[in-house]
């Protein structure tokens, strides 16, 4: 029982389950067996608590920071800075609870699949059971229509067709049998077993239950969703990376500074209120307030676009995407079979259009033609479209199919010639058919008509072809049959990924109301050709290609074959012109060894016919490799995978409630374009992010120069603690989070990926805050020591100069901090008219800081002359006109075109 089932005969199953094929088993002795194995249904695995969840939220090294200050101020008495200190940490803490996904909904997904009724056989009789009461070894009876209900080995079929692709991946029904298989069958070729949650499209079948609940194929990936990680983003590297430091640093700052004041024989109290005062200066308090307001505004920009982000640092991972892994079936192609190309009367007809959609015409050598003129070309049709057991109805404006996306494309490929379902079916009405066996590889039908009965055959072509004697030609006579020619055209089509089917007639003067084997063993006159394939989506076509002018690589991993794959893969433009695309299948992946595995991942392009856990694999390849992995899938073998990449992103109409529940993206309308958009917004998002961190720790850097500098020499404190608390919040809401709102630049989509090794902050970034931060320092001082040189003015008036100071540099520099390498006068002031609007907002709010009675009585400030005004706006001047002739140096001119800065 530990070999795999598909490689042992149907007869040993039952031996090995202890059940009659005939009986079933005894009610007794499902009884028993239900005790032993428990209910067919996959377990729920416990996520983490709520209460956990929002502890979590405060684990990040600036809270803690920012809470041992609160406690440090709570302990001196110190109650408005203490509260208002720890108000900022718990409403960042309960906006990332709110934005988080509050449980995992795949597993419960993945359990409605299989909770359904079946039928059985046990004690000799049928019945119908909730699947959740199957045991291993019962007799499960199959019809069109049924879902499977656990995992299954197949000993009596009977033109059994199970749609897979929401487990494999495989875009056509796939047709089963009984037959033992070698050892070494990959899952989606093992026709002789049915998984459960797949469905059946056509037939009937008898199977025995070999496994249930977590056991099967389905539940087994259930537990690969429970036991992957959830990735941490690069945005949530960066910011811890970036906390850390600011972590070390400021405790470092504080240490020295207490004790170089001990050295300098400073109160010790004083000392430590000084130390907190610095701290507190130092930390960015707005930044975690920020990072969630910033994937907040791209979270709803993305909404606009069709993109519903279920995780918030999802907006930004996909700025920083640098391979994006698509499946094939129903994400990159329409999951619509369409006949592309018809050989007949020894020609090739072009057929446009996509998908169950009439829309479209037949084209000969790239021109349009009318088929009536085309006698070979129309019987051909009509053909595939009486030989045919499907229906395309139409609901609320959308085609639906009622039976095998096969026979649907053949339908409504002569629907584009004028030939219609129902008046076909009426001029020559059914008599009799012979059903599409696997051991036959055809159907036929028997039909009246005007001129005598007539018979249409359909099938594989190599069934066909050896069947027919003659031909119909282009002029609709009667011609010798040349085999090579149609074996020429065979070739032609598959090598374009195309399923192709052979079609021929023979009429027959009998009345027979009975079509037999015998009528369509020979004498048959052959049609024709069509060739069908699930096309490319156009609108996949132009974003593959945007990604890859992005600098994005695309690699599609799917369930299909390989040749259908590469084909596809060649019309959305995943290879470069004139190479050949590298594919690789499962069964090649499989003798690939970890060591090598990231490289070969890496070189490859396409990946075909390959299990979930090969998908899985896969990505964890890729990112090894130090790749930022964007998966996008829909269907239930694509959830491993999703939950493993850096970003997961399903569609919202066809995706299966797995691979939504997995993801962290989902695609509302179901278009890959959609993603190129996303990923505009995610690299938006960032860079809005790092021109909030630029434009802020000047803010703090200089806040803690002056008071460092101040305890250092001996001076008087510039500065007092509760003023550092206005500075920073007010700056961060007037000034900073407008930002957040800042358009995308027009060269956005024209970079390449960034490096994930790459900081936050890089050393150009770095080295204009060291700038800024000493010329707010600087002029603080200046004004500060002015201030005092004035015999008119007191201390608070020195101090509310230095507030203002910082402030209104702070407002300039906001200007610049638009963007990084281009002049305020280049990307237009009023871009964002946010900023505008929060730089009036914040000289209102510090003209009433510094001259509101009820203002100075609580933060010890003093009104301020006109004087004092003006030197602190030129103070604030000169900062903005130094950094924009820095950005001129470093970028102006043709030096400054396209170029993103170090």
């Amino acid at each position: 029982m530990n070999e795999p089932l598909h490689q042992v005969d149907a007869g040993d199953v039952a031996r090995l389950l202890e059940t009659d094929c005939q009986k079933g088993l005894s009610d007794s002795e499902v009884r028993r067996r239900q005790e032993r194995h428990g209910p067919n249904r996959i377990r729920e695995r416990r996520g983490t608590p709520a209460w956990k969840r929002l502890l979590l939220q405060f684990t990040q090294p600036l809270a803690y920071i920012l809470l041992i200050a609160a406690g440090v101020m709570a302990f001196f008495n110190q109650w408005v800075d203490s509260v208002v200190i720890f108000l900022v940490v718990v409403v960042n803490a309960v906006v990332g609870f709110i934005q988080e996904s509050k449980a995992e909904k795949a597993i419960e997904a993945l359990s409605k699949l299989v909770l359904t009724e079946t039928t059985v056989r046990r004690d000799g009789t049928q019945r119908r059971v909730p699947s959740e009461g199957l045991v291993p070894g019962d007799v499960v009876l199959l019809q069109s229509g049924d879902r499977i209900p656990a995992d299954l080995r197949l000993f009596h079929v009977r033109s059994l067709k199970i749609d897979e692709s929401a487990l494999t991946g495989e875009s056509l029904p796939v047709l089963k049998h009984s037959d033992r298989l070698a050892h070494e069958t990959v899952l989606a070729d093992r026709k002789n077993m049915a998984y459960a949650g797949t469905l059946v499209t056509s037939g009937i079948a008898e199977g025995l239950v070999w496994v249930t609940g977590d056991r099967t194929e389905t539940g087994r990936i259930a537990w690969l969703i429970s036991e992957t990680s959830s990735m941490v983003t690069p945005l949530t590297r960066k910011i811890d990376q970036f906390s850390g430091q600011i972590l070390k640093v400021i405790f470092g700052l504080t240490a020295l500074t207490f004790c170089v004041g001990l050295l300098h024989g400073q109160p010790p109290l004083d000392l430590f209120m000084a130390s907190v005062a610095l701290a507190v200066g130092a930390v960015p308090e707005g930044l975690p307030a920020a990072v969630t307001i910033v994937l907040a505004v791209g979270v709803k920009r993305m909404a606009a676009r069709g993109a519903i982000v279920r995780k918030l640092p999802a907006v930004e991972t996909l700025g920083s995407t640098t391979v994006v892994c698509s499946d094939k079936t129903g994400t990159l192609t329409e999951n619509q079979m369409t006949v592309q190309q018809i050989f007949a009367g020894g020609e090739f007809f072009e057929v446009t259009g996509a998908g169950y959609s009439p829309t479209g015409e037949i084209r000969r050598k790239g021109r349009g033609i009318v088929p009536a003129g085309h006698p070979a070309l129309i019987e051909c049709l009509r053909a595939g479209l009486l030989c045919n057991d499907s229906l395309v109805l139409m609901e609320a404006g959308h085609p639906i199919i009622q039976g095998d996306p096969t026979e649907a494309a053949l339908i409504i490929a002569a629907a584009k010639a004028g030939l219609f379902h129902e008046a076909s079916h009426q001029e020559s009405p059914r008599v009799d058919m012979i059903p599409f066996e696997s051991e036959h590889m055809f159907r036929a039908t028997l039909h009246a008509g005007a001129e005598g009965r007539i018979i249409y055959k359909v099938g594989a072509v190599e069934r066909l072809l050896d069947r027919c004697h003659d031909a119909l030609g282009s002029d609709g006579q009667l011609l010798p049959l040349d085999r090579a020619q149609v074996r020429r055209a065979l070739e032609a089509m598959a090598s374009d990924g195309l399923r192709v089917l052979a079609l021929a007639r023979r009429s027959t003067h009998s009345d027979h109301q009975r079509l037999e084997h015998q009528q369509v063993r020979q004498g048959l006159t052959f049609l024709g050709l069509q060739g069908m394939i699930d096309p490319p989506r156009p609108e996949a076509i132009s974003a593959v290609a945007k990604c890859r002018l992005a600098g994005i690589r695309v690699k599609m991993i799917t369930g299909d074959h390989a040749i259908t794959a590469r084909a596809i893969a060649g019309q959305i433009g995943l290879g470069d012109p004139g190479t050949e695309i590298r594919t690789l299948t499962g069964r090649e992946l499989e003798g690939v060894s970890d060591d090598d595995l990231p490289r070969v991942a890496d070189e490859t392009t396409v990946f075909a016919r390959v299990a979930p856990e090969q998908k899985l694999r896969l990505v964890k390849a890729l990112q090894s490799r130090g790749h930022i992995v964007a998966m996008t899938g829909d269907g239930v073998n694509d959830a491993p995978a999703l939950k493993q990449a850096d970003i997961g992103i399903a569609m919202g109409i066809t995706g299966t409630d797995v691979a939504k529940g997995a993801a962290d993206m989902i695609l509302t309308d179901d278009n890959f374009a959609t993603l190129q958009s996303a990923v505009e917004q995610g690299r938006g998002v960032f860079d809005n992010l790092r021109k909030f961190l630029v434009w802020t720790l000047p803010t703090n850097a200089s806040e803690a120069m002056i008071l460092l500098v101040a305890i250092l020499f001996g001076i008087t404190l510039p500065i007092l603690p509760v003023q550092l608390l206005w500075i920073n919040l007010c700056t961060a809401v007037f000034l900073g989070l407008m930002l957040v709102f800042e358009p995308n630049e027009s060269d956005l989509m024209d970079r390449p990926p960034r490096d994930p090794t790459r900081p936050l902050l890089t050393a150009l970034l770095l080295q204009r805050t060291a700038l800024v931060t000493s010329l707010i320092a600087v002029g603080a001082y200046w004004l500060f020591f002015f201030e005092r040189s004035q015999s008119a003015q007191t201390i608070d008036a020195a101090r509310t100069t230095v507030v203002n100071v910082i402030v209104m540099a702070e407002t300039g520099y906001l200007f610049n901090c638009r963007s990084f390498h281009h002049s305020l006068f280049r990307i237009g002031l009023l871009s964002n008219p946010w900023a505008v609007c929060g730089a009036l907002g914040i000289i209102l709010v510090q003209v009433l800081f510094t001259h509101l009675p009820l203002m100075n009585r609580l933060f010890h400030t003093a009104p301020l002359t006109l004087g004092a005004w003006v030197r602190i706006g030129a103070v604030a001047l000169a900062v903005f006109l130094i950094v924009e002739f820095e950005k001129w140096l470093r970028f102006g001119g043709e030096r400054g075109k396209n170029r993103i800065p170090d």
